[in-house]
C-alpha cells in the first residue's frame, strides 16, 4: 500500500504542481479573474489520482472490498505526498520567475481599484506579505495548505463512494445476472 500511496501522490502532485508551474511560467502568474478557478480545477485533476488509487486498492489488492476508514486514510496519505510535491513544484516555478516578480503581479491584482486609506492599508499589507513570502518556512506550508484541503475533500468523496463494492465494480465481477425460473420459462411439475 505504501508504494501505491507514494506513486499516486507523486503523480497527483506532479500533475497539479506541473500544470500550475507551466501556467505561472508562461503567463507570469497573470491568469486574470479566473486564475483561482483554473488553479483549483488543476488541483482536482491532479488529485483524481486519489480516486484511482483507492479503487485499485479495493479491486486488485483487496478483492473488491474496502472499508471507509482505510480508504480515507489512504486518500489522506496520498494528499500529503501530493501536497509536498505540489509545494516543491511551486517553489521551483517561483525560483524560475523570481519571487519578487510574482509578488509584484500578485500585489498589482490585489491593489487594483483601491484608493486613499484603503490603498495605503493594502500597500502596507503587501509589504509585510513580501517580507514573509521570502521565508520558505512561511511560503512552503502556505502553498501546502492550498492543495491539502482539496485532497481531503477528494479523499472523503472517494472513500464514501468506493466503500460500496457495487459502485464501479472491477471488470469481470459483475457476471451474468441470476435468472429466475419465471424468466427462464421453466414451469414446475403440476403432477
Amino acid at each position: 500500500m505504501l508504494r501505491t500511496i507514494l506513486t499516486h501522490g507523486l503523480i497527483g502532485g506532479l500533475i497539479a504542481g506541473g500544470l500550475l508551474s507551466v501556467i505561472v511560467l508562461n503567463f507570469e502568474g497573470a491568469t486574470g479573474q479566473y486564475g483561482m478557478a483554473i488553479g483549483y480545477l488543476i488541483m482536482l485533476i491532479g488529485l483524481s489520482a486519489i480516486f484511482v488509487a483507492i479503487k485499485r486498492q479495493r479491486d486488485v489488492a483487496q478483492g473488491g472490498v474496502i472499508r471507509f476508514w482505510p480508504a480515507l486514510g489512504m486518500g489522506l496519505a496520498i494528499s500529503l505526498v501530493a501536497g509536498i510535491v505540489y509545494a516543491i513544484c511551486w517553489d521551483v516555478a517561483l525560483a524560475t520567475i523570481g519571487i519578487d516578480a510574482f509578488i509584484d503581479k500578485f500585489a498589482g491584482t490585489m491593489l487594483d481599484g483601491k484608493s486613499g486609506a484603503e490603498l495605503a492599508k493594502a500597500q502596507a499589507e503587501m509589504a509585510s506579505f513580501r517580507t514573509a513570502y521570502h521565508n520558505p518556512f512561511f511560503r512552503l506550508p502556505m502553498t501546502f495548505v492550498e492543495i491539502f484541503p482539496v485532497g481531503v475533500l477528494v479523499s472523503l468523496v472517494s472513500a464514501a463512494l468506493l466503500c460500496n463494492s457495487r459502485f464501479l465494480p472491477a471488470r469481470g465481477e459483475e457476471g451474468p445476472l441470476p435468472v429466475t425460473p419465471a424468466q427462464a420459462g421453466v414451469q414446475g411439475n403440476k403432477g
